[in-house]
């Protein structure tokens, strides 16, 4: 199978499946992952900004990542940008892969550039005459968490990530700048913590959760 995960910035992806993006490169699957945005000056530092295609790259590595499309859009600044212009930037990539599987963003996350990801998103994935897909909303901590009461993030299908979680840990590790200490909802106590509630909430130990949001079957 090919996998895809649809991420607006870098470590969305780790936090919202590194775990399963794990399980499916160790049992022989394509995983594909398209980062959105990059930083800019003078907001962040240059050496900021060449160090962030390294550390998504690696990140990728340990999570057995096969490729990985940069989209370069202004991070923050989504909403600058036509909407024309992502829908296009993301059909190329899917119709490029042409994947069975696509994650992207919550609809209700905090940061604007989640859900504008999210809408470009099943706008470039509309259904095509044979093909198959499935798409699936991933929660990202610090984000989905705070969206509020609107489009609330309510999980139906769960991922049993018992195996590769420590991979997901790892993963995390790399982006240096953006795991904070606990009890910051992106240190790696909380993952552990989320990843042990949804896990509960399906019999599982360790789990990631998603919203199926659509799934074509030829």
């Amino acid at each position: 199978m090919k996998i895809l995960i649809i991420a607006p910035h870098p470590d969305d992806e780790v936090l919202g499946c590194g775990g399963t993006m794990a399980k499916y490169s160790a049992r022989g699957d394509e995983v594909y992952l398209c980062i959105v945005t990059k930083a800019y000056t003078p907001d962040w530092s240059e050496e900021f900004i060449e160090n962030r295609p390294k550390e998504v790259k690696e990140a990728g590595s340990i999570l057995g990542v096969k490729q990985v499309y940069f989209l370069d859009f202004p991070t923050v600044k989504l909403d600058t940008v036509p909407q024309k212009e992502l829908n296009g930037a993301l059909a190329g990539v899917i119709n490029e892969i042409a994947p069975d599987v696509v994650y992207i963003p919550s609809k209700g996350d905090l940061h604007k550039d989640h859900r504008l990801v999210f809408e470009s998103a099943l706008v470039a994935a509309r259904p095509a005459e044979g093909r198959a897909m499935k798409i699936l909303s991933y929660e990202t901590l610090s984000e989905t968490e705070y969206g509020g009461a609107v489009n609330q993030f309510i999980p139906n299908f769960y991922e049993d990530i018992s195996q590769t979680f420590q991979k997901k840990l790892d993963a995390m590790k790399v982006y240096k700048s953006e795991l904070k200490l606990y009890p910051n909802p992106r240190s790696l106590e909380i993952m552990e913590v989320l990843a042990k509630k949804r896990g509960s909430e399906a019999s599982l130990e360790l789990a990631e959760a998603f919203m199926l949001i659509r799934e074509i079957s030829i």
